[in-house]
């Protein structure tokens, strides 16, 4: 089996990644992750996780690149990561009753070849009706500036919600690991 590089610098993913028991190294990618105008969140997700697994190629000529990006929305704006205290405060007054929609793109480049595979989550989050109060308790918790929409759904984030739809709960969590391993398997690499 080829090495594995994960192409983030998330700790998140890096333990999601873990749960498959594969050996990896992680490489940050280092691109320019801003959106093109008029882009959707879908195509921004999978654009983002291809552009990030072909940036580490060239120094990485016979590895199984594993690449992800996510992008989240809520009517129709691409809601990033805040990045800071007033900008988390901003994005979940902004989700509060609402349905948001996060896209989880994963792809896995083999160097060599320059084959690649590639898919993308949906993962639907209903939101609860927040008070300002409770935006600010979860906030000052759990300080959910690394993460897009403001919060963290493994943690004490789950009590902002009254549903999540999605066929994979890793995958609202920054890596869609059913669909990664599906992917593993057009290279020959199984989990089991």
């Amino acid at each position: 089996m080829k090495p594995i590089i994960l192409a983030s610098s998330s700790t998140y993913r890096k333990q999601l990644l873990q749960k498959l028991h594969l050996e990896f190294t992680a490489i940050a990618p280092n691109i320019d992750e801003s959106a093109l105008n008029d882009e959707h969140p879908k195509q921004l997700a999978l654009r983002l996780a291809i552009e990030k697994a072909h940036a580490l190629q060239a120094s990485n000529p016979n590895h199984l690149i594993i690449a992800s990006d996510q992008t989240a929305s809520c009517d129709n704006i691409i809601l990033g990561k805040p990045g800071n205290y007033l900008n988390a405060i901003q994005q979940l007054k902004q989700q509060s009753g609402r349905r948001v929609q996060f896209y989880t793109s994963v792809c896995v480049l083999d160097s060599a070849t320059n084959k690649i595979f590639s898919d993308i989550d949906l993962c639907t989050v209903y939101f609860k009706e927040l008070s300002e109060q409770q935006i600010l308790k979860y906030i000052n918790i759990e300080k959910p500036y690394d993460c897009a929409g403001s919060f963290k759904s493994e943690g004490f984030g789950i009590s902002l919600f009254t549903k999540i739809e999605g066929d994979d709960p890793n995958a609202l969590i920054g890596l869609p690991l059913i669909k990664l391993i599906a992917l593993l398997n057009n290279f020959g690499v199984t989990t089991l």
